[in-house]
């Protein structure tokens, strides 16, 4: 005689940047298990490649993970953990007045949004006659890029940058990125001078993700503030 099989309940959610309903399940004990066992080794990659599998599990591979923006895997993720763990998660905060305190906050991750830029945020105006379009940051690319301990920390960021770019174009000729080598790409960015190059950061410094805001008050210095809690590492 079989054990008998439990039916996980099924959920719909909106990708925040598609705006496409998608049906999913919780994530059961064994998925979760995986996760854990990612997270504990430190390793990013292994960690990132856990929630990749777990997405495509729960969303009956509905989604293609890799090539979603990061904050669409953030979005999806954090749906799912709030229906398989729980719909509030505890969350520390640093007291910004004094920079050290830290407290505990509960977050309800229905509370959860995802700020959309403009549809022109990742199309960069270089010259009058050249420019570039960026691709948001995704698990492909993050994992690409992920922290490399023979890498410093600038290298990570032009990786990220030459991961990210899409398109080029100078007047009406557009040239695809995908169409150039990596040292190709990399001359183009270390042409560019200190303007230019701070509108590509800018880019990277004003990616949508998902956020939630709320105020704090400081325990010894009882004065409140308000914080931003963002990001997919937040809630682990």
């Amino acid at each position: 005689m079989t054990l008998p099989k439990i039916n996980a309940p099924e959920y719909s959610l909106v990708v925040p940047s598609t705006k496409v309903e998608v049906k999913y399940r919780p994530f059961l004990v064994k998925e979760e298990k995986l996760l854990l066992i990612a997270q504990e080794t430190g390793d990013e990659k292994a960690l990132y490649g856990a929630i990749k599998n777990l997405i495509h599990n729960c969303c009956n591979g509905q989604l293609d993970v890799d090539t979603m923006p990061l904050f669409d895997v953030e979005y999806v993720f954090l749906q799912l953990r709030s229906k398989s763990v729980g719909e509030v998660a505890d969350v520390i905060v640093t007291c910004p007045d004094d920079e050290e305190t830290e407290i505990k906050v509960k977050v309800n991750l229905n509370d959860l949004t995802v700020d959309l830029p403009s549809k022109d945020h990742n199309k960069i105006q270089l010259t009058d006659d050249i420019g570039i379009v960026m691709a948001y940051p995704n698990l492909a690319s993050i994992l690409l890029t992920a922290v490399d301990k023979n890498k410093s920390t600038s290298d990570l960021m032009f990786d990220t940058i030459l991961e990210c770019m899409f398109q080029i174009w100078q007047g009406e000729e557009v040239f695809a990125a995908t169409d150039y080598t990596h040292k190709e790409k990399l001359d183009f960015i270390e042409s560019l001078n200190h303007e230019q190059f701070a509108k590509i950061q800018e880019f990277f410094e004003t990616l949508p993700s998902v956020k939630k805001e709320m105020e704090i008050t400081n325990p010894n210095t009882k004065v409140v503030s308000k914080v931003t809690i963002e990001g997919m590492n937040s809630f682990f």
